[in-house]
Order: C-alpha cells, then structure tokens, then sequence
C-alpha cells in the first residue's frame, strides 16, 4: 500500500489556501489538521492499514454547531447512497449524501477546502 504524502497535502493547503489557512500540522505520517483562520479545523486522514480508507473532517461544532466529512468508511446504514462507501456527512452526522470527492489525494484536499472557502466566504 502507498502512503500519502501528509507534508505535500499540508504544502498545498498553506501555499494555495492562504486566504483561510492558517497552519497546517502534521500530527503522525497519516493525519494533518488543517487549522482556519475562523478557529475552526480541518483534519485529513488516511489510513495506515486499509488501502484508500480516509477522511476529510472539518469541525465546527464549537462555532456554529456542524461539522462536514467525506469519508469512506463502509458503515451499513449509508449503503443506500449511491456512491457507497464513499459518503458525505453534510452539517450533521446524520445528514449524509453523496460524496464525489475526487480519489487523488492532492485533488481531494483542493476540492475539500475550495468548499470550505466557498461555504464559510472566509476570502
């Protein structure tokens, strides 16, 4: 299995999201945080042992009570979205819909905080 490089996805969102980023930390070889200039965070996570698992988590419970995730985690209760395992929880956990989030990683965190920046029109 291939590892995503965490340092090129923190360099991608500090160099091309400099609007809404305010740092990037890489917490272990397969997580970052993505922090925001509205306090909010972003975290990308990939995993170490199952091949293409990952999740793109923006947490903003503490702000305005939402969060935001695309994910693929193959859980039974989303297998009627027809883009299962892939899902997209949309301002809740239980508001969950397609995700067609592209599978490349570095187009995948583009994609990610383009919605994050559109969403909050923190630039």
């Amino acid at each position: 299995m291939k590892r995503v490089d965490i340092a090129r996805l923190r360099e991608i969102a500090e160099v091309e999201f400099t609007a809404i980023v305010e740092d990037g930390i890489i917490l272990d070889i397969n997580e970052l945080r993505i922090i925001l200039i509205d306090g909010s965070f972003v975290d990308v996570w990939y995993s170490l042992t199952l091949s293409n698992r990952y999740s793109y988590h923006w947490e903003r419970r503490a702000i305005d009570g939402t969060i935001y995730r695309h994910d693929n985690a193959p859980h039974k209760r989303w297998i009627v979205v027809a883009t299962f395992p892939k899902h997209f929880h949309d301002g809740d956990e239980l508001n969950v819909g397609e995700s067609h989030l592209g599978d490349d990683p570095m187009e995948a965190v583009r994609e990610f905080l383009a919605f994050v920046k559109e969403k909050t029109k923190l630039a």
